[in-house]
């Protein structure tokens, strides 16, 4: 007799859809190989642009990539020979007109090698996914990446906008002293934002563009979700901002800083760091190092990189400098000759690695979101350079409310604001407070972070969504 044998049950399928610019992509797959890693038997797809996914897949090939993940590319809209005007987000409004039909035509194929989605994960940026999941009738989980002051703004986008049209409206604004600027404004009316003021709004609050057009639909999608995961730790929120979150939606979830392992691992010998960072500051003494990085993405103007040198040769504070090739130029004549003593210039540093060493005092940042968490992570003060989107507000953050750092003098570098920064966080005793509050705010972090914090509850939380058979 022929033993009957069932047909295979095919494995859930879990779509997940990235917002490919920023740090956005690495976040969010941090995030996914962590779920992979935790339900095996669950088929994840990840969607992103082409050229981002060989870079983050090429990358994680060496960091023992879950085999139950598959990455698929979307298209990037750019028309067939299209010249760029140089416009600085022409290549991000292209990508949003060509949305969510990029999407879709990707999660086809992914439907067609891995079988029907069971659960959409996306990026919080993408709020056409919410409508998306409903035609899937699948649960939609998505994910903010940057700070939760920031979601709460473009939620509440429609009150602001009403307050730049009616001028001055002191029913939802409080006044700062006798100023009656708008500038002196904070958010009082709006939960959790007491501190946040008017001029750290970003500029899509104000502007109609399709990013703002899409991040202004956050109030009325979010609720539509199943779940919504914060990069962040319960811990660190006001508790006003985070009860505001929960009465929106029904699940919260704070799985802590998903682009970071807590708590940070050993250094690696400092003789395996090709850069020469480690081994540079192997040779520093305990806090004394300035560590300067704007990222790969922010510009700083010529002027301002020219202040910020001249303050490094003058007060010959010990410096790392990560700086991209390109703005090399705009360094002063033998700038690198003078310092070259006590100071290091690269075009680019292993930061997570760099915070964490003894030797780092202080760093000087413009305040993106991953780079204020990593900060936070080691305990190392922030000089605060805020360029752009939610920089202004994570620099409020660090500095009003956590006190873990201080703004340049006048949102702009100087040569001789930025030596009275450096001097006051890594030299004076009135800045013995700021470092003790970075100190106590990475306990916090530690402590949130262990396996019986919440940041673990909440994520074990969200394995049970991803596998319930919803």
């Amino acid at each position: 007799m022929e033993r009957s044998t069932s047909p295979t049950k095919p494995k859930k399928h879990v779509a997940v859809l990235a917002f490919p610019f920023g740090c956005h992509p690495l976040a969010l797959l941090n995030l996914v190989k962590k779920l992979a890693m935790a339900v095996p038997d669950i088929q994840f797809s990840f969607f992103n642009l082409a050229n981002s996914n060989n870079y983050l897949f090429s990358a994680s090939e060496a960091n023992n990539l879950p085999s139950n993940l598959r990455p698929y590319s979307v298209g990037d809209g750019v028309p067939l020979n299209h010249v760029f005007s140089g416009h600085p987000i022409e290549r991000l409004d292209l990508f949003i007109e060509a949305t969510p039909e990029n999407y879709k035509k990707g999660l086809e194929l992914a439907v067609a090698e891995m079988g029907q989605i069971n659960c959409l994960i996306t990026d919080a940026f993408l709020a056409f996914a919410g409508a998306m999941a409903n035609d899937f009738n699948v649960p939609w989980i998505p994910v903010w990446i940057p700070v939760p002051h920031s979601l709460s703004v473009h939620i509440y986008t429609d009150t602001l906008r009403q307050y730049y049209r009616t001028n001055d409206d002191d029913n939802n604004w409080n006044d700062s002293g006798n100023d009656r600027n708008k500038e002196s404004k904070t958010l009082q009316n709006i939960p959790g934002l007491a501190e946040i003021r008017v001029e750290d709004l970003p500029d899509e609050i104000n502007k109609e563009t399709l990013l703002s057009c899409m991040l202004g639909q956050m109030g009325h999608v979010l609720p539509q979700g199943t779940a919504l995961v914060m990069n962040f730790y319960e811990e660190l929120y006001p508790k006003p901002l985070l009860d505001d979150l929960k009465s929106k939606i029904s699940i919260v979830l704070n799985v802590g800083f998903v682009t970071l392992s807590m708590p940070p691992p050993p250094l690696p010998l400092s003789n395996t760091d090709a850069t020469g960072c480690l081994s540079w500051l192997d040779t520093q003494k305990t806090k004394s190092v300035a560590y300067i990085s704007f990222g790969t993405v922010v510009g700083i103007p010529p002027n301002e990189i020219k202040e910020l040198a001249k303050a490094l040769e003058e007060s010959k504070i010990p410096y790392l400098w990560s700086i991209r090739d390109n703005l090399r130029e705009n360094l002063p004549n033998e700038f690198l000759e003078k310092t070259n003593w006590h100071g290091k210039v690269v075009s680019w540093a292993p930061q997570t690695q760099v915070l964490a060493h003894s030797s780092v005092g202080v760093y000087v940042t413009h305040c993106g979101a991953n780079s204020v968490y990593e900060s936070v992570a080691n305990g190392v003060p922030m000089i605060c350079r805020p360029v752009f989107a939610d920089n202004m507000i994570n620099a409020r953050i660090v500095e009003e409310i956590w006190e873990t750092g201080v703004r340049v003098d006048g949102g702009v570098f100087t040569k001789n604001g930025l030596i009275k920064n450096l001097k006051f966080i890594l030299e004076h005793e009135d800045g013995k407070g700021i470092r003790k509050k970075a100190e106590d705010l990475q306990e916090l972090i530690l402590k949130a972070a262990a396996p019986n914090g919440n940041a673990a509850q909440d994520f074990k939380n969200l394995v049970e969504v991803v596998s319930s058979n919803q």
